[in-house]
């Protein structure tokens, strides 16, 4: 008989799996799971050389799959200053000045997390910012990763203060005098201010809607941005992660992916797009195929085209049907006509691979599946399990057609109205009364027979599974007449779990614990099901284990 590796006992086994859903004690041995079970049985898989811990009566969840990050990003935001939950000029100049102290230098201060209401509702200019520091280049993000504002100093630094041109659906905001005001809106504005950053810009390559440049990084910047990447997969390991749906598809991030796989392993898998610019044509999806016939392992792997059909609500760029509340002439900046859209997806679904689009207003959504339908009408029905990725306002004809395109709902729990993670304003105000019963509508799509998966959008909300289970099982109302979406326990596990493996095909290999299932498992220090909702999001993980390694260990 084969003896275990590593054996995890007196455990509260939550294995996300029907046909067995809770047990005491799981086994390893090798890269799958050898057992799930009770003490007694597991603990005849025991030899010499296995590894026994006791779980103390703490979880134990199969690894968490985190359906849509941008690795790279959101690596880079962990060196830079996060103003989450600052608010107000004072408590601004603050932290930045803190920051500037203690990070001397003439280089930019990059910062993430800056709300669109950080100095209250009169907007932020250069001007402004030059108050808090004017002798050094200081540029700050919104947490949606669709606008940022840069001071005078940061402007001139990257030779747009007097305007640059940009591509379609992004503007760099120009004031009455002719002058940049400080407000950079998408990625193909605010790309001249991150080349100043210690990565250049290079973490945005496939994350923005821009044209990739050549990253031209020399073997020591190389060196640099895989020190950023470990640092990025060590955090994600840290907290449970074990699968990563990453959203930036370029073949610079899937070669340092690879030497990091090459040399020490990598600590989660990683399934990496390409990503589908306003700017392609048909004869660019040949790159894809070379991604997907190079990169074929468990731990890296390409199956996926990823396009970006609108912005954010909170900068006015998301596709709205009806036009916005403050201004109903404007209906946002869709990045792809329908026609051109379904010739894309056609193409793509021709050449059998999954498309996944970010669609946030209801006229994204509605077009991505307009797209999706034409796509079954033109190839035939097949089990493409395409995506649509936030879905923050849905209209009511378009629910049911999830479930009738056998089409994914990707959502991301923090980034809801109602959960507490931001600030309700501007996001309430622009999508407007008469729409948000039917923003955020988990429950509405789940009850429509949608299936589903959950995720961060890590660096635009904390990558933390813990976090985003927490804000999925505690939402309030915004109206007591809207439906209520709060998930239950299980079903914000299933999100992160199966959900996640649903998502990318593996349902039969992982997202649950089962014998012969892949050994990706999460032990957290404590038990989740008697843990408070409210006090989920402090729980911490205790062991990682991907593919049978253990990638992160808490240390007493």
């Amino acid at each position: 008989m084969t003896h275990a590796d590593l054996i995890i006992r007196n455990a509260r086994v939550m294995t996300i799996d029907d046909a067995f859903p809770a047990a005491r004690a799981i086994a390893v041995s090798g890269k799958v799971i050898a057992g799930v079970g009770s003490n007694a049985d597991i603990d005849s898989l025991a030899g010499p050389g296995t590894r026994i811990i006791d779980a103390q009566g703490a979880s134990v969840l199969p690894g968490f799959i985190e359906s849509h990050m941008h690795l790279f990003h959101g690596a880079a935001s962990l060196n830079r200053l996060d103003l989450a939950g600052v608010t107000g000029l004072n408590a601004l100049k603050s932290a930045v000045t803190n920051w500037a102290g203690s990070n001397p230098g003439s280089g930019i201060i990059f910062a993430s997390q800056a709300h669109y209401h950080i100095l209250g509702e009169g907007g932020i200019t250069r001007q402004i910012l030059d108050s808090i520091l004017s002798d050094r280049p200081f540029a700050m993000m919104a947490p949606d990763a669709h606008t940022a504002w840069a001071n005078t100093a940061a402007l001139e630094a990257a030779g747009i203060l007097h305007g640059a041109k940009t591509g379609s659906g992004s503007e760099i905001v120009m004031a009455a005098d002719g002058t940049a005001s400080g407000e950079l809106r998408e990625t193909d504005a605010f790309k001249y201010v991150t080349a100043l950053t210690d990565t250049q810009g290079r973490e945005s390559l496939g994350y923005t809607t821009a044209r990739d440049p050549d990253p031209a990084a020399t073997p020591a910047q190389k060196t640099a941005d895989i020190k950023v990447m470990q640092q990025g997969l060590d955090h994600c390991a840290s907290l449970g992660i074990t699968s990563i749906h990453n959203m930036d598809g370029n073949p610079y991030q899937l070669q340092l992916l690879q030497q990091i796989d090459d040399t020490v392993g990598l600590k989660a898998r990683i399934e990496i797009p390409f990503h589908y610019k306003n700017d392609k044509q048909l004869p660019d999806l040949e790159e894809a195929e070379h991604m997907r016939r190079t990169w074929v392992s468990d731990m890296l792997w390409c199956k996926r085209v990823k396009l970006f059909m609108d912005g954010v609500l909170d900068s006015g760029t998301a596709f709205v049907l009806d036009g916005y509340p403050n201004d109903p002439s404007s209906v946002g900046d869709p990045l792809f006509t329908a026609d051109k859209f379904n010739q894309i997806a056609t193409a793509c679904d021709a050449r059998g691979f999954q498309i996944a689009v970010h669609a946030i207003g209801d006229a994204a959504v509605r077009r991505t599946l307009d797209g999706y339908e034409a796509v079954r009408k033109a190839n035939g029905k097949r089990d493409s399990r395409h995506r649509v990725e936030h879905i923050e306002v849905i209209d009511e004809v378009d629910i049911a057609r999830f479930r009738e395109l056998g089409v994914i709902a990707s959502v991301q729990p923090l980034h809801a109205l109602g959960t507490g993670s931001y600030p309700d304003e501007p996001t309430r105000s622009m999508i407007g009364a008469a729409k948000l019963k039917r923003a955020f509508a988990w429950n509405t799509l789940r009850d429509a027979g949608a299936k589903m998966c959950f995720a961060s959008d890590w660096p635009v909300s904390p990558v933390n599974p813990l976090a985003s289970i927490k804000a999925a099982m505690t939402r309030r109302k915004l109206d007591p007449s809207h439906p209520d979406h709060r998930q239950s326990l299980h079903q914000a596990i299933h999100g992160y779990t199966a959900g996640g493996a649903y998502a990318e095909f593996n349902e039969h290999r992982k997202g649950k614990l089962a014998k012969g299932c892949l050994a990706d498992i999460v032990m957290l220090g404590a038990n989740i099901e008697e843990t408070k909702p409210h006090s989920i999001d402090q729980m911490k993980v205790a062991m990682t284990i991907c593919g049978g390694a253990v990638t992160y260990e808490k240390q007493d």
